[in-house]
C-alpha cells in the first residue's frame, strides 16, 4: 500500500488528466478486469463526498475498480454512519488517506443558507437533518458583512463546511484519532471546481 503523500499525488495526478480531458489507459483497462476484485479490494484513498451527480469521484480523479472506496452523501457531511464508514475502510483496508471533497455551488449548503434567510415550516425533517448539520459552519459566516454578498458568502460556507467536516473525522473518532496519532492515515479537506475541473487540496503533506 502507498503512503498519504503518494496517495494524495495520485489524486492530483488523475484529477490533472480528466481536468484536461485526458483518461489512463490503466483506468480504461481496470473496467475490463472487474473479476480480478472479487477476491477483494485494496482502495488507496477514501473518499467522502457530496452526492451531487456532477461530482463522483472516481471520474474526476481518473481512478478504476478498485482504487478509491467512496462514501456520498448530500452537503458532504459526517454522520455517524459517515464515520463508521471511513474506520471499516481504514481500518479493513489499511488505506492511509482520507478525503473530504466538497464542491462549488453545492445545493445542500445553498439550502442551508436559504434556511438561515427564509426558515421554512414544511421541509422534511430528513432534509433539515442535513442542513442542521451544514448549519453550524454557515451561520457564523451568515451573521457577518458576507450576507450582503451571496456569492462570497456561499463560496466561504462551502469552505467552512468542508473543513468542519474534515475536523469532524479527526477529532469525532476515537478509532480514527489513535490512527492520525499513529501516522497511519490522514485526513484532508478539498474542494472541487464545477466550473473548472480542479480539486484544490486544502493541505500539504
Amino acid at each position: 500500500m502507498i503512503n498519504a503523500s503518494e496517495a494524495i499525488q495520485r489524486l492530483k495526478e488523475g484529477n490533472q488528466r480528466f481536468a484536461s480531458g485526458v483518461r489512463s489507459i490503466d483506468t480504461l483497462v481496470k473496467q475490463t478486469q472487474r473479476a480480478d476484485f472479487v477476491g477483494g479490494q485494496a482502495p488507496f484513498a477514501v473518499i467522502l463526498g457530496c452526492s451531487d451527480s456532477r461530482v463522483p469521484a472516481e471520474i474526476i480523479f481518473d481512478q478504476g475498480l478498485g482504487d478509491l472506496f467512496v462514501i456520498r452523501v448530500a452537503g458532504n457531511i459526517v454522520a455517524p454512519s459517515q464515520v463508521g464508514s471511513v474506520e471499516f475502510a481504514v481500518e479493513r483496508f489499511g488505506t492511509p488517506l482520507v478525503v473530504v471533497l466538497g464542491h462549488s455551488m453545492c445545493g445542500a449548503v445553498t439550502a442551508t443558507i436559504d434556511e438561515l434567510e427564509r426558515p421554512s415550516q414544511d421541509k422534511s425533517s430528513n432534509v433539515l437533518s442535513i442542513v442542521n448539520r451544514i448549519r453550524p459552519s454557515v451561520e457564523p459566516l451568515y451573521n457577518t458583512n458576507l450576507r450582503d454578498d451571496p456569492a462570497q458568502l456561499l463560496d466561504a460556507a462551502i469552505r467552512a463546511n468542508i473543513l468542519t467536516a474534515t475536523n469532524h473525522l479527526r477529532h469525532g473518532s476515537q478509532v480514527l484519532e489513535q490512527l492520525i496519532m499513529n501516522h497511519e492515515i490522514t485526513v484532508v479537506g478539498a474542494e472541487y471546481s464545477l466550473e473548472t475541473g480542479i480539486v484544490e487540496f486544502f493541505e500539504t503533506i
